[in-house]
């Protein structure tokens, strides 16, 4: 039984004991919760429903706890429930019950955990987009880890998800990239605002392989060669390191084809239409404050060309027009400007400002021997991606961007990533995959096997059912980390689950010694087991990060 079972059953209990009363079960609230006590002794799970509903029935708290109480002991697999303090109910579950859980893992195996809660949804996930004029820094490999991990959990749900990558490909940035190259191909010292490190280097020449005549071009013919190569090229260097690390993309999208193609002009009139924009001092403002902003926005500057938030709402209008029904932007720490522009951007385009979701990342620091690690072989003043994946590997590097929440500032520590012992998060998560594997293998070579109808009412022992009730709780948590769009829920789970396995690993012998015969709580046991790394391996698998077999 899982703890959303035991809410259903707590639910259908409570709402039997109301109407006994004469009291209509609309008082009960959306979500019942189910919780593990902190102390084992006081049951297996806990609920305070009592507490939150007492007084809109107009009974009092401990009265209504002991009704509920008696109902559901009388419930299939619960073995005992009883009224704690003020009002809360403590349950126990059966044995037979609880091990039941096994048995269920074991049948949904690689599905075990995974969700309806998003069905029909269509979500389109911007994440990374990293202006194609230098390797991704750490703010954009965090994106990547994350961005990924949540794209995974919101399938899990039955999402439809398409994975987005916004190519900034047109503005300034883009031009003192094309005359970085430029200066680098004439060998000549970097622009005063250019772009430096050695990529510089690595594009031009690759350029000249490819256009031998690029210098001899007329300047304006020359700039715009280099721009469109370079940005090419270095766009196709940052799929390559994306690819390498586990994240791809379903859509790279071009900020210039926007231009392009007329959509910024179109839905600039499509807004003037509307009476969304409104001209002052010769420009063209969104009315953003009537939608929550703290200012209006200029879209066309006095000088007739579009701001920025102009491709903004076109691309907005673009994603709108391609279905999606939520559209969800990783952004970097100083973009919390946008959240406001854009629901506004959504209003002014006839949308609820929901359709529009952002999500402001902090930044990465890298920590090496108890100091800040600063420079970047290839870059020259930043972290890449290719620089962290080269210090700890991609399972690592994922793992622990993904472990923590995207709000704080994360400081990661190689040497500790570097370490094969239990102090490194991804390791110790990892080795009790490895060792439930090796458990399996070693199994198999006394010719024992996991069986599904293994009697799994003898896992009575504390440890197993606390490994059992940790197990049950995964759904919810995948459920929680799509919702909250927080991925780092599941890879602190995975890391409590490891440790409840180590636990019941440390008192509970599992397979035979020397001339002893299995026996059927050997058999539960080995059930147990797989059901625990199928977990893991589930959940790592969500994070984009392996569940290795031996180590």
């Amino acid at each position: 039984m899982t703890p959303a079972a035991l809410a259903d059953q707590v639910r259908s209990s409570a709402t039997k004991v109301l109407r006994a009363r004469g009291v209509d079960a609309d008082v009960l609230p959306g979500t019942v919760t189910v919780e593990r006590p902190r102390n084992p002794e006081h049951g297996d799970y806990a609920t305070n429903l009592a507490l939150q509903v007492a007084k809109r029935a107009g009974l009092r708290p401990r009265e209504l706890a002991q009704a509920l109480a008696e109902e559901l002991a009388l419930a299939d697999g619960i073995a005992s429930a009883e009224v704690a303090g003020p009002g809360f109910v403590n349950v126990r579950l059966a044995a037979d019950a609880q091990g039941r859980l096994v048995r269920d893992v074991l049948a949904a195996g690689e599905r075990y955990g995974r969700g309806e809660e998003l069905v029909g949804k269509k979500i389109n996930l911007e994440f990374v987009s990293a202006n194609p004029t230098g390797p991704i820094h750490l703010g954009g490999t965090r994106w990547a880890a994350v961005g990924d991990a949540l794209g995974r959990l919101l399938s899990a749900q039955g999402a439809e998800v398409t994975r987005e990558y916004y190519i900034n490909d047109a503005g300034a940035q883009i031009d003192r990239f094309a005359r970085s190259l430029i200066a680098s191909a004439l060998g000549e010292p970097v622009p005063e605002d250019g772009y430096a490190g050695s990529y510089i280097d690595d594009i031009a020449a690759e350029i000249l392989r490819k256009e031998p005549n690029a210098l001899s071009l007329p300047q304006q013919q020359r700039h715009a060669t280099f721009r469109r190569l370079g940005v090419e090229l270095m766009l196709q260097e940052i799929q390559r390191s994306l690819h390498q690390f586990g994240t791809d993309f379903d859509v790279y999208f071009s900020e210039s084809s926007l231009h392009h193609s007329g959509a910024v002009t179109g839905v600039v009139e499509e807004l003037k239409g509307a009476g969304s924009l409104y001209l002052d001092a010769d420009a063209w403002w969104l009315r953003s404050t009537e939608h929550g902003d703290d200012k209006d926005r200029v879209v066309i500057k006095r000088d007739g060309t579009p701001a920025y938030i102009a491709a903004d709402i076109a691309y907005l209008r673009d994603k709108i027009d391609r279905g999606f029904d939520l559209c969800v932007y990783m952004l970097g720490a100083d973009h919390h400007g946008y959240i406001a522009r854009l629901k506004a951007a959504a209003a002014a385009l006839g949308h609820s400002p929901d359709t529009v979701e952002v999500l402001i990342g902090q930044m990465v620091n890298l920590i090496s021997g108890g100091k800040p690690v600063r420079m970047s072989k290839r870059a020259g003043n930043v972290v890449t991606l290719d620089d962290l994946v080269e210090a700890v590997g991609v399972d690592a590097a994922r793992y622990e961007l993904s472990r923590y929440s995207v709000d704080s500032v994360v400081d990661i520590d190689l040497d500790l990533l570097r370490k094969h012992t239990n102090d490194n998060p991804v390791f110790y998560v990892q080795y009790a995959h490895a060792r439930l594997a090796s458990l399996q293998r070693n199994a198999a070579e006394l010719g024992l096997d996991t069986r599904a109808d293994a009697d799994v009412s003898l896992l009575t022992h504390p440890r197993e059912g606390d490994l059992i009730r940790t197990i049950g709780e995964f759904p919810t948590v995948l459920r929680k980390a799509a919702g909250l769009r927080e991925p780092h829920r599941v890879a602190r789970y995975l890391e409590s689950l490891a440790s409840a396995y180590h636990k019941f690993y440390d008192v509970a012998r599992v397979l035979p010694q020397g001339d002893e015969e299995a026996t059927p709580l050997t058999y539960a046991r080995l059930a147990l087991c797989e059901a625990t790394r199928q977990v893991l391996a589930n959940g790592l698998s969500l994070l984009g990060v392996s569940a290795p077999e031996r180590m």
